[in-house]
C-alpha cells in the first residue's frame, strides 16, 4: 500500500514516530532541500505534521536516500533480530496483516531459524561435511571474522557489540564470499544465540524506527510501499521476490540446480521449490545472472549475450535495456523492475483485473489458496482486485504463480488461444481498451510512445491528439458533467474548433481545450490566449456565456502559470493530465453524483490534494 494512503488511515498519534525522523532529516538540510522546502511552505506553512498526506508522501520521496541511511545506522544500534523482522516485511504480500499475523509469522521464523542454523553449524564443522571443502573454507572464515567483530570488545572491558567499521568489514568480506542473506544470517545465530522476543515490543520498537505504522485501533500493521523498497536497498535485495520469480521462470531447470548447489540447497526438490528456496535464501538476484548460472570458462561475451536475451526475448522489455557493461545492464534491468513497481498501473485495466479474478476463481478454485500461501495473505478470500493491487500484486503475478498446466485449461475453457506465451495471450484477453487508455493518460498527454507499448497501447503519433481529446471528454462525463458534442457542432465553425464544450444550462459554458506535448511544462500561453478568447467570442456571438475556459496539458511551465494568473479576460484554470486522473478516482469513492465545478473556479493552478480533499468530505 503506498505511504499516502497509508497515512490517511491513521491518525496524527500515529503518525508521530515517522513524522518525527522525517522532520529530522530534513532538518539536516537534505540533497533534495529545495524541492522539499518548496513543497513544506506552499502547503503548511514548514510545518510537516500540518500537512496532508499527498505532501508528506511528496515530501518522503525526495528524502528516501537519507532516510536509508538513516535505516541503516539504527540497524546497527536496534535489537540483534531486525535482520528477522526486516526478512519478514519486504516480502510480497507482508506490507498489511494483523498483529496476531505477524506474531504467528515472527514464530514461525524464528523456529525455522533456530532448526536452520543447528543444521548448518554441524554441516559447517563436520569434516566428513557433503558441503564443499572451499564453500565450507568460505564458512568458516566468515564465522571466525563475525567472532571477532563481536568479542574484541571483550579484551577491553566493553559491552560486545559490532562497530559500524566493523559491519562495513563484514558486509564486504560476505559480499566478496557471495554469501546469501540467509547464509549470513545462519552465521550471525550461531555467533549470538537468538531469544523470542515478545510482539508488542517488536511492534513498538519497529514504529519507533519509523518501519511501520501500527493502528491500535484496527491492530493493523502497514509497511508503506515506499518504505519496503527501501529496506531492500538497505539488506542487499535488489529486486522485490515477485520480479526475481519472474526471471528464474526464464532460467532452464540445471542452471537452477547450479544456484542451490553454489548455496548449499537441496537441488533433487522439484522445480518450484527450488525456485522459492533460491528466493527466500536472500541469494543476490545480479550474483545469480553474472556468476552463479554460468559454468566455470564462460567468457565475458558470452554472459553479456546471455543477459541481452533474457532482457529483450524471454522477458519482452520493450525498450532496450541501455549499458556496456554487465554491470550496467543489470542495473538497468533492476531500475526496469522498480519502475514497474511504482507505477500504480496495472497493465490491463482495474475492471479487467476483477473479471479475470472472478473467472479464474470458477475455473481454477484453488488460485485462491495459491495466493494466500505464495504471498502470506491472511483473509479467506482473496481474489479482490483493490484487495490485491493494495499489497501491489498486479495480474501477471497472480498469473506466474499459477502451474502453467492449470492456465492452459483455464485458456481453453476461456477459448483463449495457447500458442506462444500464454500468461501475454491472457492479459491481453482482458485488456479493456478504454480503461487502459485512461490508466495511461498522462502519458498519452506527454505523448510517450516508449511507455505505452511497454504498458500494451499501440498508437500512431499522428492519433495522439484526437486520443487525448477523447479521454478527456470520457474523464469530464465521469465527473458527471455534460458533454455537449452536438452544441459544439453548431458553434464551431471551420476555422475555430472548441475541443470540448461542458453545458451548465441555462447558456452556461465551460470550454476546454487540451493539449499533448512532448516537452516537460507547456509553455505557449500567447497561441492559447488568442485561440481560447477566438472561442469565447464564438459562444458568446450564439447566445451563450462562458463561465470558465479549462486548459488540460501534462505539464505546464512556471512562466504559463504566471502569465495566466496575470489575464483577468480568460478566467483560465490550468489542469494537468495527473492531476485530473487523481481527482476522477477521488470522485468515483465521493458520495457526490455531479462534480462541484465551483472546486475548478479558484486556483489558476488546480491543486489536486485541495480538490481531493474537499469532495472527501
Amino acid at each position: 500500500m503506498k505511504l499516502e494512503k497509508i497515512l490517511d488511515n491513521l491518525n496524527s498519534f500515529e503518525k508521530n514516530s515517522f513524522l518525527k525522523i522525517i522532520d529530522g532529516i530534513v532538518a539536516e538540510k537534505p540533497k533534495n532541500t529545495k524541492e522539499v522546502d518548496k513543497i513544506l511552505n506552499d502547503a503548511s506553512g514548514g510545518d510537516l505534521k500540518a500537512m496532508d498526506s499527498i505532501n508528506i508522501s511528496k515530501v518522503f520521496n525526495l528524502v528516501t536516500d537519507e532516510f536509508a541511511e538513516y535505516v541503516k545506522q539504527e540497524f546497527l544500534n536496534a535489537t540483534s533480530q531486525i535482520d528477522i523482522l526486516t526478512d519478514i516485511l519486504v516480502r510480497d504480500g507482508n506490507c498489511i496483516m494483523k498483529q496476531d499475523w505477524l506474531s504467528r509469522l515472527y514464530d514461525t521464523e524464528l523456529k525455522q531459524l533456530i532448526k536452520n542454523t543447528k543444521i548448518f553449524q554441524s554441516q559447517i564443522d563436520d569434516e566428513k561435511s557433503e558441503l564443499d571443502p572451499i564453500r565450507q573454507r568460505d564458512y568458516q572464515i566468515y564465522r571466525a571474522c563475525v567472532n571477532t567483530a563481536l568479542n574484541n570488545d571483550l579484551e577491553n572491558n566493553l559491552e560486545c557489540k559490532v562497530s559500524s567499521d566493523e559491519q562495513s568489514m563484514l558486509n564486504t568480506l560476505a559480499r566478496e564470499l557471495e554469501l546469501s542473506n540467509e547464509e549470513v544470517k545462519l552465521i550471525n545465530y550461531m555467533v549470538v544465540s537468538v531469544k523470542q522476543m515478545d510482539i508488542d515490543t517488536i511492534i513498538n520498537e519497529l514504529k519507533n524506527l519509523g518501519i511501520i505504522f501500527y493502528s491500535k485501533k484496527t491492530n493493523m500493521v502497514y509497511v508503506a510501499d515506499e518504505v519496503v523498497s527501501v529496506l531492500r536497498k538497505v539488506k542487499g535485495k535488489n529486486v522485490a521476490d515477485k520480479f526475481f520469480r519472474r526471471v528464474l521462470r526464464q532460467l532452464r531447470e540445471p542452471q537452477i540446480n547450479m544456484i542451490c548447489k553454489k548455496h548449499n540447497m537441496d537441488w533433487r526438490k522439484d522445480l518450484d521449490s527450488k525456485m522459492k528456496g533460491i528466493i527466500k535464501e536472500g541469494i543476490s538476484f545480479t550474483g545469480v545472472l553474472v556468476n552463479d548460472i554460468h559454468k566455470e570458462g564462460v567468457t565475458l561475451t558470452e554472459k553479456k549475450k546471455f543477459i541481452n536475451d533474457l532482457c529483450d526475448n524471454k522477458l519482452r522489455i520493450v525498450t532496450p535495456l541501455k549499458g556496456v557493461t554487465i554491470e550496467d545492464k543489470l542495473a538497468n534491468l533492476v531500475s526496469y523492475f522498480e519502475d514497474i513497481e511504482r507505477d500504480d498501473k496495472v497493465g490491463i485495466s482495474i475492471d479487467g483485473y476483477e473479471k479475470l479474478l472472478i473467472e479464474l476463481g470458477e475455473t481454477i478454485p484453488k488460485v485462491n489458496k495459491l495466493l494466500k500461501d505464495e504471498f502470506e495473505l491472511q483473509d479467506e478470500n482473496v481474489m479482490k482486485s483493490s484487495y490485491l493491487l493494495d499489497y501491489n500484486i498486479k495480474p501477471i503475478d497472480v498469473l506466474e504463480i499459477i502451474p502453467e498446466a492449470e492456465l492452459c485449461k483455464f485458456c481453453e475453457k476461456r477459448d483463449i488461444k495457447t500458442r506462444g506465451d500464454v500468461i501475454v495471450n491472457i492479459l491481453d484477453n482482458y485488456t479493456d481498451a478504454e480503461n487502459l487508455y485512461l490508466e495511461n493518460y498522462s502519458s498519452i498527454g506527454y505523448r510517450d510512445l516508449g511507455t505505452l507499448k511497454e504498458n500494451g497501447i499501440t498508437v500512431k503519433e499522428a492519433e495522439i491528439g484526437i486520443l487525448f481529446e477523447t479521454l478527456t471528454k470520457k474523464i469530464f462525463s465521469n465527473l458527471g458533467f455534460s458533454v455537449d458534442e452536438d452544441l459544439r457542432k453548431q458553434i464551431n465553425t471551420s476555422k475555430d474548433k472548441i475541443d470540448i464544450l461542458l453545458n451548465m444550462g441555462n447558456d452556461d459554458l465551460i470550454l476546454v481545450e487540451c493539449k499533448s506535448v512532448k516537452e516537460s511544462g507547456y509553455n505557449k500561453f500567447s497561441s492559447v490566449s488568442r485561440q481560447l478568447k477566438s472561442y469565447m467570442k464564438l459562444a458568446e456571438k450564439n447566445g451563450h456565456k462562458v463561465i470558465k475556459s479549462l486548459l488540460i496539458a501534462p505539464d505546464f511551465s512556471d512562466d504559463f502559470v504566471k502569465d495566466c494568473g496575470l489575464d483577468y479576460e480568460l478566467n483560465l484554470s490550468l489542469v494537468t493530465a495527473n492531476s485530473l486522473t487523481k481527482i476522477q478516482e477521488a470522485f468515483k469513492l465521493s458520495k457526490h453524483k455531479t462534480f462541484p465545478y465551483n472546486l475548478l473556479m479558484r486556483d489558476v493552478l488546480i491543486q489536486e490534494d485541495r480538490v481531493i480533499k474537499a469532495i472527501g468530505k
